[in-house]
């Protein structure tokens, strides 16, 4: 059995801004759900081939969504978290709440309420 294949930093950030998203998840939605959750400012070409790398990697399912005129009749492609995206996630996450058992509580509970 292959080992679990662990996450880039924007690859578990747009992972998650996915799940977040549910059926709304496309490239802009996710770029601002990441900006707005994080405070920083990933470029929209940065997480565009992420989904894309994402995708192809089986992590993440896509289809086109509907055309819309405000996209000039052009459609949105939609994304939706796979299952080994999510056991993905889950490794990801599992191993990084190990690295932070025992550090000190001002670095092992940042972003905790």
């Amino acid at each position: 059995m292959a080992a679990p294949q662990s996450l880039g930093n924007l690859e578990l950030l747009v992972l998650l801004a996915v799940l977040r998203l549910d059926d709304g998840a496309y490239a802009v939605a996710v770029r601002d759900e990441i900006a707005q959750r994080t405070q920083s400012d990933p470029s929209r070409g940065a997480v565009s081939v992420t989904l894309d790398r994402l995708d192809r990697k089986g992590f993440l399912q896509s289809r086109l969504g509907e055309p819309t005129a405000e996209r000039g009749g052009k459609a949105k492609r939609l994304y939706t978290l796979a299952a080994p995206g999510r056991q993905a996630l889950r490794t990801t996450l599992q191993g990084t709440q190990a690295m932070l058992q025992g550090l000190p509580p001002e670095i092992a509970q940042a972003g905790q309420p």
